[in-house]
């Protein structure tokens, strides 16, 4: 069970309070987008998925990202709640699931951002933030993605991480929670809203 921390005690509260000010490229009001057939996913797990979900929309939005939904994965229970995923006690990962134009954004172009973004030699913890729920993770939705994962891991681990072992666990995708809609845009419509200080964008070098 997570550590009831101060982040944690502000976490669990401060989401229910209101806010009708939305970010640009808000349109949607975080409701989910349609998107094409042709779509592929990315579902990754990097701690406080608020920060993930921003960080991606940030980098990709206008480079082939269609959507990103937060929500919760690799649990045990149905339909989890945030409080309940908070404690740690379901299983389930705080997690984005992303969905791309794989003719203009490609699968290993998300994966090595978020070996940038997030600190994933740190087991099942981000900054401050304690608990499996914040597990650094990568779901695939295909055998192709699963060797794409560990392709990129490999090459994270020798040229970014070295000497700090990754401790990112590579799973098969399965059933997808979409969290509660007041988590989906959260920073856009709450600046100043808590981000885990473990999430920013590394100046590594580009895989090689």
């Amino acid at each position: 069970m997570a550590s009831l921390t101060p982040n944690f005690i502000s976490r669990l509260f401060r989401p229910f309070t209101t806010s009708t000010k939305m970010g640009l490229g808000s349109e949607s009001g975080g409701a989910a987008v349609a998107v094409p057939d042709t779509a592929q996913k990315c579902t990754v797990a990097a701690g406080c998925f608020w920060g993930v979900e921003h960080l991606f929309r940030k980098n990709f939005g206008d480079k082939g990202l269609y959507d990103a939904r937060v929500g919760y994965i690799g649990g045990d229970t149905a339909n989890p709640g945030y409080r309940a995923v908070c404690t740690g006690r379901t299983g389930h990962a705080e997690a984005l699931q992303m969905s791309f134009d794989p003719t203009r954004l490609s699968y290993a172009t998300l994966l090595e951002f978020f070996y940038r973004m997030h600190d994933p030699t740190t087991k099942d913890r981000q900054g401050a933030d304690t608990g499996t729920q914040y597990r650094s993770a990568i779901f695939h939705h295909s055998p192709e993605q699963e060797r794409e994962a560990r392709a990129v891991t490999d090459k994270a681990q020798a040229q970014w991480w070295k000497g700090k072992p990754i401790t990112t666990e590579i799973l098969e995708a399965g059933t997808w929670w979409d969290a509660e809609a007041y988590h989906q845009l959260y920073l856009d419509k709450n600046p100043g809203g808590y981000e885990c200080p473990a999430h920013y964008v590394r100046g590594f070098p580009p895989l090689g």
